[in-house]
């Protein structure tokens, strides 16, 4: 996308969702859910302490990439404060300039009404604001689809961040561009963090918890489902590429790299496996011819 020079961001964080699923993401599917009631009652119970120590967000990561698209106008941050799980982060979100939304559980199953406050807000504030060019929604469920899509009619760039795994697929279709929080720089990959074993496991306990950390390593990887997707998306952009060019055999990588992400604003050769979108580009090596000279990066679909 070509960005005009004074970008103005707004960031919405769903902060209960985030957390929740980064939780999940660290410990294994629903184990927030399992551990909820533990956490209310006693957070400072050594094995609820060290794992709630390792699904920490990582709140800089969050801001510091979305600051990446323009100056910061107002970043907001939607949860239930007094919950122990959220309260430790109210100091460095402070400290980050972050306006707290306070949410209280209005259901016995702690659903708190974040995504119609944030939905409203974000509405009335693209009103209020009209210099806003880009709005960033750290969130998962699929309740924001509508606010994505309205931004995107009211002519903003639309940024989604979530966890992978726990992300909708149509959220992240209805950005223009989305990036899991997982593949954000400086986060470390779950399967590093979920650590602690719980105490004096009993057999069957230990049987659930190797099966439990099996499934963890496998979601944290890329299956061959996704990397069959990401090519089919390559191939795709390079042809469109190629339709467009008038002639031209060669095409920008860059330019390759942003109508991948037109198409699927999911995609992140990170998440792939990849350190760079070249490194990708050459794995597929019997699709994509990769020319590199000088500064210049160029590809074309082989056969073309």
């Amino acid at each position: 996308m070509a960005e005009p020079q004074d970008t103005r961001v707004a960031v919405y964080l769903d902060f209960d969702n985030i957390v929740i699923s980064w939780y999940d993401r660290v410990h294994g599917r629903n184990a927030y859910s399992k551990d909820r009631q533990r956490i209310q009652d006693d957070p400072a119970d050594a094995e609820v302490a060290e794992r709630l120590k390792s699904a920490t967000i990582d709140v800089g990561a969050i801001i510091d990439y979305a600051s990446s698209f323009g100056t910061l106008v107002l970043t907001r941050a939607y949860a239930d404060w007094s919950s122990p799980v959220n309260a430790v982060y109210r100091s460095q979100l402070v400290a980050r300039a972050v306006d707290l939304v306070q949410l209280f559980p209005a259901a016995a199953y702690a659903k708190n009404g974040a995504d119609i406050r944030l939905a409203v807000d974000a509405v009335e504030d693209m009103f209020r604001l009209p210099d806003l060019t880009h709005v960033v929604i750290v969130a998962g469920d699929s309740d924001y689809v509508p606010l994505a899509q309205r931004c995107k009619r009211l002519g903003r760039y639309v940024v989604g961040v979530g966890v992978a795994g726990s992300t909708a697929k149509s959220l992240a279709a209805a950005c223009d561009e989305f990036e899991a929080y997982d593949s954000l720089p400086g986060v470390e990959r779950a399967a590093a963090q979920a650590e602690t074993p719980p105490k004096k496991p009993t057999a069957k306990q230990s049987q659930g918890a190797r099966k439990e950390s099996r499934a963890s390593a496998e979601k944290d990887e890329p299956t061959t489902d996704d990397q069959e997707q990401a090519t089919a998306t390559l191939v795709r952009a390079l042809r469109l590429g190629h339709d467009k060019s008038d002639g031209d055999e060669w095409l920008h990588s860059s330019a390759v790299k942003t109508q991948m992400r037109r198409m699927d604003p999911s995609f992140s050769e990170k998440a792939l496996g990849y350190r760079s979108f070249n490194a990708f580009l050459k794995s597929r090596a019997d699709i994509a011819e990769l020319e590199e000279s000088g500064h210049e990066r160029l590809v074309r679909l082989i056969g073309s």
